[in-house]
């Protein structure tokens, strides 16, 4: 049975990581959620490393993805703003489209599970 073959995107900013699957599944879980805390629970994540992966896409783009509103007597909770809803629509397009190329499923074919293989002759 062959393995299946997957593509992952990630964009980075200088060092760092803009946008890749973590952070998107990230964004999608507290767009369900509405809650930083209740997003990174589910990746098993403590409070404060959700917290520091929301403050760093807010960081690295023109304005932040994610909105928290304190707890308290009405609640807090998280939502994510319209420019983290454009980000991660375009994300998820983008790895659509490399998963999707000519070129994804001619590397695909050309994999030979895990095992070296010789190219075909020309």
């Amino acid at each position: 049975m062959a393995a299946q073959v997957t593509c992952q995107v990630r964009i980075m900013v200088g060092k760092g990581l803009g946008m890749g699957p973590g952070k998107a599944a990230m964004l999608k879980a507290i767009q369900a959620t509405r809650s930083i805390n209740a997003a990174g629970k589910q990746f098993g994540m403590s409070y404060r490393r959700a917290w520091l992966l929301v403050e760093e896409m807010n960081q690295l783009f023109a304005s932040p993805l994610v909105i928290a509103r304190r707890g308290g007597r009405g609640g807090g909770g998280a939502e994510i703003t319209p420019l983290g809803l454009r980000v991660l629509k375009d994300y998820e397009k983008l790895l659509r489209v490399v998963s999707g190329s000519a070129e994804f499923r001619a590397i695909s074919r050309l994999l030979a599970g895990g095992k070296a293989r010789r190219p075909p002759a020309h």
